[in-house]
């Protein structure tokens, strides 16, 4: 039985093989334990050095970061005061422009209630004046009919008064 035991203790251990692939054993011995260990301390050592040298970089970025940051802003106030100097009145020529343009948002809609309000003008002095010349028509028709009215009476009245002076 022990026969048997050592060659699949043989074949239990790690060995190197032609191709250059290893295969783990179930059984290690305490050198290739002690090997395991210390190459486990020492990737994770260098995983420690390379995350504290990551943030070390991190960090200096972030502080060349901050300096062009404030190079920028530096940068664009001297830019306002250079475009400045090429037209002192450009920041008031700036504010008066705005100005027009917001007094010309508020003259869009007025204009367009103007010529709503001149369109319904037009629609009720149109009407005023359709109106008016039907009164001036019927005023017409009153007249010549108040006309007719006064010269029928008239010659109704001539003939009673022929009849009147008839009689006697």
């Amino acid at each position: 039985m022990m026969q048997t035991e050592q060659p699949q203790q043989n074949n239990n251990q790690l060995t190197v093989q032609n191709s250059g692939s290893l295969s783990f054993s179930s059984v290690l011995s305490k050198e290739d334990e002690e090997i395991s260990k210390s190459a486990l301390s020492t990737f994770r050592a260098k995983e420690e050095e390379i995350e504290r040298k990551k943030m070390e970089v991190r960090e200096k970025v972030q502080l060349q970061l901050g300096r062009v940051e404030e190079e920028t802003k530096r940068l664009a106030m001297i830019r306002e005061e250079l475009e400045a100097l090429a037209d002192p009145m450009r920041k008031e020529v700036a504010v008066v422009r705005k100005k027009i343009d917001a007094v010309n948002k508020e003259l869009k809609p007025l204009g367009n209630t103007c010529q709503k309000k001149e369109r319904e003008y037009k629609e009720a002095l149109e009407a005023f004046n359709d109106k008016n010349k039907e009164k001036v028509q019927l005023i017409t028709k009153l007249m010549e009919l108040v006309s007719e009215s006064e010269r029928l009476r008239m010659k109704k009245l001539e003939e009673l008064s022929k009849n009147i002076d008839s009689i006697h």
